[in-house]
């Protein structure tokens, strides 16, 4: 996987305890924005960074008719959601 860090809107729903789960995600191209719907969450961790936590997705989908692995960020502490690798 190549890292990107792009910055993306995320639709996702977040249970009362707190769990989150990701939907689907706009990614801003050169030209157009490419909506990528998650198909599968393969598994979640969390990380800290800069002493920020962050919950890192790593999720499937299937993209231009090619299964892609690719890795999504939440930062707790700014509400922001990345596209780190893919």
């Amino acid at each position: 996987m190549k890292v990107v860090y792009k910055a993306i809107d995320m639709i996702a729903w977040f249970e009362k305890d707190g769990k989150i789960h990701p939907i689907k995600f706009r990614l801003k191209e050169s030209e157009e924005d490419k909506i990528i719907s998650i198909d599968k969450i393969r598994c979640v961790k969390t990380e800290k960074f800069g002493g920020n936590l962050m919950y890192v997705f790593e999720c499937e989908s299937v993209i231009n008719s090619t299964l892609k692995i690719f890795e999504i960020k939440y930062e707790v502490n700014t509400c922001k959601w990345v596209l780190f690798k893919i």
